[in-house]
C-alpha cells in the first residue's frame, strides 16, 4: 500500500513591538537578567488587568493582508486553559473562533511548478515563560523558569494541510519568513526563538481524502530541523501503517543531534483547552478605514518586486529571485543601480553588473564573515563608484576585485583606496611598452611558441605583463601591444 503525506504548519512569530502584548513591560527580553522584566500582568498575579497592544494588532492585520486573508469586522480574545509550568496563571490569552485574519493563501515556487498553500488563520496571543533545564553537581535534573519572555506579543500563522512533502514545507517557511521580513513585523531569528514552527503530519492511503489522526512535532529551531523531522516522521508512520498498526494522535519532540522524534504527550484537541471569551478584554471592532490605511502602507512584497526587477532592469528570473529573497539585499541592489543616473539600455547593463557583484562578491564575503548586507562597510554608492571606475577604464576586473576587498575591510571609498595605493589602470601605450619589451625578452620560449602558431602562448605573455605591472595594465591594451611587437619580430 502507498500513502499520501499531509502536512500543515503552525508558525509562531514574536512581533517587533516595544512593549509586551498586554502590559507596559519592555518586549526586548533577550540577554537580560532572568525575571527582571516583569510586572503583575505578565506574572499572572490575581487581579492584574491586561490592556491590548495596538501595534501588535496592526502588525497582525498587516500580515493577514500580505497573506491574502479576509479581515473580519469583529475579533475577540479567548482564554486557552492548560496547566504547563511555563504558564504561571494556568491559561494563555489567545484567539479561538474569531481571529484577526482568515482564509488566506501563499504561493510557493517548486522546481517545475507553483503550489498554493491555504492559510487557515492568523491570530494574536501572548508568549509563555522560558523553561531552562539544568543538572546539578550530582547529575540530578531540575528546571528554572525565566518569566521575561512571558507576555511578549506572539502571532500565530496556521496553514491548511496542503503540503505533501518536506521540501514543500521548507519552501513555505522560507517564503513566509521573507514576507514577514519585508513587512518588518519581526526579526524572524529562529535561533533566538523569534520564529518557531510546529508541524502537523499524517499519512493516508493514496487516493483517499479523509484526514487521519495527526502527529504534532515541536522543538525545531531551523528550516533544516523541520525538513529532517518531517522526513523522519514519514518513515516512522509509514512503517507502523505498513505493519497494520495505527498512528496515535500525539505531540512529539524533535532531537536535533540524533535526528529523531520522541513522544511527549497525547495531542490535545480544541475542547481540551476549554476556550471561553477573555472576560478582561472587550471584543475588537475593526474599522475599515484603519484596514485601508494599513493596506496602503504595505511594502512592495517579494513576488511583485521580483517580477518588477526582471521587467524593469532586464534581469533573469533567477537573478531577480535571489536578489529579492531578502529585503535588505533587494534595497541594496536597487539603490546601487539607481545611483548611476543612467537610462534605458544603459541602466539595464548597469543593473546586471550590480546584480553580478551583489550575488557574487558581496554574497561571498557576507557568508565568509557571517554578516548581513546592512552591516557591511560597502555602501550602494561605493559599489556604484567602483563600477564607474571599471567602465571608464580606471580599473580592470582583477584590480577592481582587490579594491572591493579593501573597501569591505576599511570602509573607504574606491577613489581613496586607488589614490593611496596607486592602483589606477595603465591605459597609455607608451607606458606599457617597456613592460611588454621586458616580457618578450625574458620569455623566449613562449615567444617562439606564439610565432609557431600556438595562440595559448599569447595568454601566458599577457599574464606576465599583468604580473610585472602588478595588475595595473589594461589586459586588452597588453594583448594588442604584444601582438604588435610580436608581429614586428615575425616580419624582421
Amino acid at each position: 500500500m502507498t500513502f499520501e503525506v499531509v502536512i500543515g504548519l503552525e508558525v509562531h512569530v514574536q512581533l517587533l513591538t516595544k512593549s509586551k502584548m498586554f502590559c507596559s513591560c519592555t518586549a526586548d527580553y533577550q540577554n537580560n537578567q532572568p525575571n527582571s522584566l516583569v510586572c503583575p500582568v505578565c506574572l499572572g498575579m490575581p487581579g492584574a488587568l491586561p490592556v491590548i497592544n495596538k501595534k501588535a494588532v496592526e502588525y497582525t492585520l498587516m500580515t493577514g493582508l500580505a497573506l491574502n486573508c479576509t479581515i473580519p469586522n469583529y475579533a475577540k480574545f479567548d482564554r486557552k486553559n492548560y496547566p504547563y509550568p511555563d504558564l504561571m496563571k494556568g491559561y494563555q490569552i489567545s484567539q479561538f473562533d474569531m481571529p484577526l485574519a482568515l482564509n488566506g493563501h501563499l504561493t510557493i515556487d517548486l522546481k517545475d511548478t507553483k503550489r498554493v498553500i491555504g492559510i487557515t488563520r492568523v491570530h494574536l496571543e501572548e508568549d509563555v515563560a522560558k523553561l531552562i533545564h539544568k543538572k546539578d553537581f550530582n547529575g540530578s535534573r531540575y528546571t528554572l523558569v525565566d518569566v521575561n519572555r512571558s507576555g511578549v506579543s506572539l502571532m500565530e500563522i496556521v496553514s491548511e494541510p496542503d503540503m505533501r512533502t518536506p521540501e514543500e514545507a521548507r519552501n513555505y517557511l522560507i517564503k513566509l519568513k521573507t514576507i514577514l521580513e519585508y513587512l518588518g513585523v519581526s526579526t524572524c531569528n529562529m535561533e533566538e526563538g523569534n520564529l518557531r514552527c510546529d508541524a502537523n503530519i499524517s499519512l493516508r492511503p493514496t487516493g483517499t481524502t479523509k484526514l487521519l489522526d495527526k502527529v504534532e512535532v515541536k522543538n525545531m529551531n531551523s528550516f533544516r530541523s523541520v525538513f529532517k523531522a518531517l522526513e523522519y516522521e514519514i518513515k516512522r508512520q509509514e512503517k507502523i501503517l505498513q505493519s497494520g498498526g495505527r498512528i496515535e494522535q500525539e505531540t512529539r519532540g524533535w532531537v536535533d543531534d540524533e535526528e529523531l522524534t520522541f513522544s511527549q504527550r497525547s495531542k490535545e484537541s480544541a475542547h481540551d483547552y476549554r476556550f471561553f471569551p477573555e472576560p478582561d478584554l472587550p471584543p475588537l471592532s475593526i474599522d475599515k478605514k484603519w484596514i485601508e490605511s494599513i493596506d496602503h502602507k504595505l511594502p512592495e512584497l517579494p513576488d511583485i518586486k521580483r517580477d518588477r526587477f526582471a521587467l524593469e532592469y532586464g534581469l533573469s528570473l533567477y537573478d531577480a529571485t535571489i536578489l529579492t529573497a531578502s529585503r535588505n539585499t533587494a534595497d541594496f541592489f536597487e539603490q546601487a543601480t539607481l545611483a548611476s543616473d543612467l537610462k534605458g539600455k544603459a541602466i539595464q547593463k548597469r543593473a546586471k553588473s550590480v546584480s553580478n557583484w551583489t550575488i557574487g562578491e558581496i554574497a561571498h564575503l557576507l557568508n565568509l564573515n557571517n554578516l548581513d548586507i546592512n552591516n557591511i562597510n560597502i555602501t550602494p554608492l561605493y559599489l556604484n563608484a567602483l563600477l564607474n571606475l571599471i567602465d571608464n577604464g580606471t580599473l580592470n576586473t582583477s584590480s577592481a576585485k582587490l579594491v572591493f576587498e579593501l573597501m569591505f575591510e576599511t570602509g573607504d571609498s574606491p577613489d581613496k583606496i586607488i589614490k593611496e595605493r596607486d592602483m589606477r589602470q595603465i591605459t597609455d601605450p607608451n607606458s606599457i611598452g617597456p613592460i611588454v619589451e621586458e616580457v618578450i625578452a625574458n620569455n623566449a620560449n613562449a615567444v617562439v611558441d606564439y610565432l609557431n602558431g600556438k595562440e595559448q602562448a599569447l595568454k601566458f605573455l599577457v599574464g606576465q605583463v599583468m604580473r610585472l605591472s602588478k595588475g595595473k595594465a589594461n589586459p586588452s591594451l597588453a594583448e594588442d601591444s604584444l601582438k604588435m611587437k610580436l608581429a614586428t619580430i615575425r616580419n624582421s
